[in-house]
């Protein structure tokens, strides 16, 4: 049976879907979860690189917008870890064993590299089910998670109405 479980959120609704069924999981098999959030700027809410157009043929950068883009980015971070945190939380008030970590990178290589490196028996992700044109042109992270992790992969798919549907684990961070 399954005792460590990684579970790849991030900060939409799909994120917390799909804790909710990695808590569903964990938690009468009293396995531990290993929350993992990738920092990337394919993520929805990451900040844009901001560039202006110059004389010239190359857009130009100047140190306001990168100062800005630092500072969106540390808030970006924060969000993430305040995400995880909140989730670890619901997941200890439930008796299970929980810790987290945020790393930027490609998310499909990040997710594998963690699995591998913490020795999980599970990976528990989402699939945005794109058309199959849009993942040749956009890739895949479930779809690289599934041909290259180390153990076996659970995919949640997004319920049909596109929201995740209340849950007790959900109930519970909300009554918080």
């Amino acid at each position: 049976m399954f005792q460590k479980i990684l579970v790849a959120v991030d900060c939409s609704e799909m994120g917390r879907h799909v804790f909710n069924h990695a808590l569903s999981l964990a938690k009468p098999i009293q396995a531990e979860l290993l929350l993992l959030h990738v920092l990337t700027a394919e993520e929805s809410g990451s900040p844009d690189m901001f560039v202006s157009p110059g004389l010239s043929y190359y857009p130009v950068v100047n140190d306001a917008m990168l100062k800005v883009y630092r500072e969106q980015w540390q808030e970006f971070e924060e969000r993430g870890l305040n995400m995880l945190r909140s989730l670890s939380d619901v997941a200890q008030s439930h008796g299970v064993t929980t810790t987290y970590r945020q790393i930027p990178g490609s998310p499909g290589r990040i997710i594998c590299s963690m699995a591998e490196e913490t020795g999980v028996d599970l990976v528990i992700m989402g699939r945005r089910g794109l058309s199959a044109i849009r993942e040749m042109l956009m890739g895949s992270v479930s779809n690289y998670v599934l041909h290259h992790a180390p153990c076996s992969t659970l995919t949640i798919q997004v319920p049909e109405d596109g929201a995740a549907k209340p849950s007790d684990a959900q109930e519970t961070a909300a009554s918080r």
